[in-house]
């Protein structure tokens, strides 16, 4: 962890009457155009929706938009008009230009139409028809009045993506609804190509013509189910058309080498910074190169861990890159695990702050088995000893190669789970050659048989974070806890005065929750936190920390705005490995997936 605040570089604040105050009193305009599109949409979508549920106000709504009625630019009750409506105004929000340009082709369009309508007679004698050239005008003024705020860029392959995804979804929703049609067909009458007709026509609407398909009698769910797949279809090939790009290139030889000259210089400050080097994260630098920012995007949120790489002083051109890249991208930003003197750099840039948890920090010098609080740890190292286990402490880069491969090998048939979890305090590399000042703890019991081991990274010259531990399932409980011990009793070994060990999410409502007169909210929290302990073991590795009697340091989660948590909170669960989508095993041998790492 740090020590001392930074002197962190401020941008200078513009006088009111300065250039920077002009730029901000002219993009004023555009950015309250670019606000009124979104709440535009929000509203549409929202009559739209309610429309499709309320049987009255869409029979009204539809009323409205018949022979000589015309409705304003995309209101049309249903939920497919609605769903879309929604789309763009997140897409809107997000400030994509693609999503701009579309409404401005499609508004532009529909308001010409309904200008040239105008001079009818029949048309231009309706009040609510003026209604709707007001507004869809409106609309239209305040895209073009708000383009400039629309600048986040697209994945360039995003078009033929898109119209890959909606040529072989429509192929395949026809033949499922073929199947399905041919099926449930009471008739038995009709052939393949007027069966295939007929799911298409149900593809496009709920109410095609059937003069032609006059044999065919399929149930009306079947209508329904097909025509939702091409809903489904249409809201997938948005989404495919709109996505924001993956991310840029990861972490290359350069940069790696680069990042690994700044935690030369300032990796002391920070416990997680050797996690910057993880190969699927990307890396972003300040203006002056004294400073990186490591993440990775995921489902459009660009997920930082930990705190900047390098100078602090530094610290505020990194975050800028960072966010203008995000935004650029339309991306989400978000840090997890900040500490506090990050997480006060980063709020200087508008971002907002919540406690994670804790990390769990042991200062060798004062680490002590002695005294009543300490009688059961005491104890259970004293049993462990006895039993004539042995621990063996090495730097990587002074274990023979073939041994760290059997190493490598061991903790791989000890991991519990095929998924090898971690993202911001998981290196997911162990036996990189790169890797070689990190260091092994290994446990051998009375038989001289492998039990154990855990694998720290370095945390500056005289410290180490916890990267890894592993132990045969069969072995005692209390090993784990032995080997920490070990360490910080032989600390000497490999020069090193502090430890951190695991971080303890919601560290604070399980110590606080289980106490006298804890409020109903805290005992809520804590209860349904218990619970789902029982998957992800959130308290069991509270309670191992809080053994050692540690220091607790909190860290912390940053992030834009309330409403994108969920979203920050699903990228967080997908990169610590929590979540994820089913695939089949791929496993590689131990020797060849080291080396590919390598």
């Amino acid at each position: 962890m740090g020590t001392g605040s930074p002197a962190v570089e401020r941008p200078s604040a513009a006088a009111p009457g300065g250039a920077a105050g002009r730029r901000t009193a002219r993009a004023a305009p555009a950015r309250h155009a670019a606000t009124l599109t979104v709440w535009y949409l929000r509203a549409v979508a929202a009559v739209n929706l309610l429309g499709a549920v309320w049987v009255s106000l869409g029979a009204d709504i539809r009323r409205h938009n018949a022979q000589d009625y015309v409705t304003p630019y995309l209101l049309t009750a249903g939920f497919t008009s609605g769903a879309f409506a929604l789309f763009l105004a997140v897409t809107m929000r997000r400030r994509k230009r693609a999503a701009w340009i579309l409404n401005l082709v499609l508004c532009g369009l529909f308001l010409t139409a309904l200008a040239l309508s105008m001079g009818w007679p029949q048309i231009h004698r309706h009040v609510q028809n003026w209604v709707s050239l007001a507004l869809t005008t409106t609309f239209l003024a305040a895209l073009l009045v708000g383009r400039r705020e629309f600048r986040a860029k697209g994945d360039p392959a995003n078009p033929w993506q898109a119209a890959l995804t909606a040529v072989a979804g429509l192929a395949l929703a026809a033949l499922i609804g073929t199947g399905l049609v041919a099926a449930t067909d009471s008739g038995h009458g009709a052939g393949f190509g007027d069966t295939f007709g007929y799911a298409v026509g149900r593809l496009v609407s709920l109410v095609p013509d059937d003069s032609a398909f006059m044999a065919i009698a399929a149930p009306g769910w079947v209508d329904v189910v097909v025509n939702v797949m091409s809903t489904l279809l249409f809201l997938l090939v948005l989404f495919v058309a709109f996505r924001s790009p993956r991310g840029r290139e990861l972490l290359c030889a350069a940069d790696e080498e680069r990042l690994r000259g700044l935690l030369g210089a300032y990796g002391d400050r920070d416990s997680l910074g050797y996690f910057a080097l993880r190969r699927d994260k990307s890396v972003i630098w300040s203006p002056s190169g004294k400073s990186a920012i490591a993440y990775r995007v995921l489902g459009g949120v660009s997920l930082a861990s930990g705190d900047p790489i390098g100078d602090p002083e530094a610290w505020p051109g990194a975050i800028g890159a960072w966010l203008a890249e995000a935004e650029e991208h339309a991306w989400v930003p978000a840090v997890i695990g900040a500490s506090q003197e990050a997480g006060t750099v980063y709020a200087r840039h508008g971002l907002d702050a919540l406690e994670l948890g804790d990390e769990a920090i042991v200062e060798t010098a004062d680490f002590t088995l002695d005294g009543r609080a300490m009688r059961t740890v005491r104890q259970a190292y004293n049993r462990v000893r006895r039993s004539g286990c042995t621990v063996r402490i090495r730097r990587h880069r002074d274990i023979p190669a073939a041994e760290l491969d059997l190493l490598v090998e061991r903790a791989d048939r000890w991991r519990d789970g095929c998924t090898e979890r971690g993202f911001s305090m998981a290196l997911g590399r162990l036996g990189d050659p790169a890797d070689g000042d990190c260091v092994m703890v290994e446990c051998h019991d009375g038989a001289g048989s492998p039990r154990a081991l855990l694998s720290f990274v370095p945390w500056g010259p005289r410290g180490l974070s916890l990267d890894l531990m592993r132990r045969d399932r069969g072995a005692d409980n209390g090993l784990i806890e032995f080997l920490v011990i070990e360490l910080i009793q032989r600390a000497d070994e490999v020069g090193i005065e502090q430890i951190s060990l695991n971080f303890a999410m919601f560290r604070s409502v399980f110590e606080r929750g289980s106490r006298l007169g804890a409020g109903p909210v805290l005992r809520l929290w804590h209860s349904l936190l218990t619970f789902f302990s029982r998957w992800w073991q959130i308290e069991s590795l509270y309670r191992a920390n809080a053994k050692f009697r540690p220091i607790w340091e909190p860290r912390y989660v940053l992030f834009g705005k309330s409403s994108e948590l969920p979203r920050i909170g699903l990228a967080g669960a997908r990169a610590e490995g929590f979540l994820g989508p089913p695939k089949l095993p791929t496993r590689l041998p131990t020797g060849l997936r080291r080396r590919q790492t390598g």
